[in-house]
This record gives C-alpha cells, sequence and structure tokens, in this order.
C-alpha cells in the first residue's frame, strides 16, 4: 500500500493520476480538504481509501 499525503492538492493529484497509468491503486489518500474545491482533483482517480488530515493522526496516534 502507498501512502500519499496531500493527494488532494495539484501536485498529490497528478502523482496519484502517474501512479493510476502506471497500474497502482492501492492508495491510501490524506488531506485536508476544509470547505475547498480539493476534492474535485480526485474525480477519476483510482485509490484504496481516503482519510481526513486530523483521522489520519488520531489513526497513527493510537
Amino acid at each position: 500500500m502507498i501512502l500519499l499525503t496531500g493527494g488532494a492538492g495539484f501536485i498529490g493529484s497528478c502523482f496519484l493520476k502517474i501512479l493510476n497509468e502506471n497500474g497502482l491503486d492501492d492508495i491510501l489518500v490524506v488531506d485536508h480538504l476544509g470547505s475547498s474545491d480539493k476534492w474535485k482533483n480526485l474525480l477519476g482517480k483510482k485509490f484504496y481509501d481516503f482519510l481526513d488530515k486530523q483521522q489520519f493522526h488520531n489513526l497513527i496516534e493510537n
């Protein structure tokens, strides 16, 4: 599994597209979407799951 932080941003979503083009989709995307439209950068991309930044912090702290 690949952990991609900042995956909904411009650079992260472009990297996610490249990973998908190379047959990879076992990817955990972590980002803080807030009230922005960054989620639109994930449309059409393949990934295993998405976690908000705070959810990810809570997961690794426990």
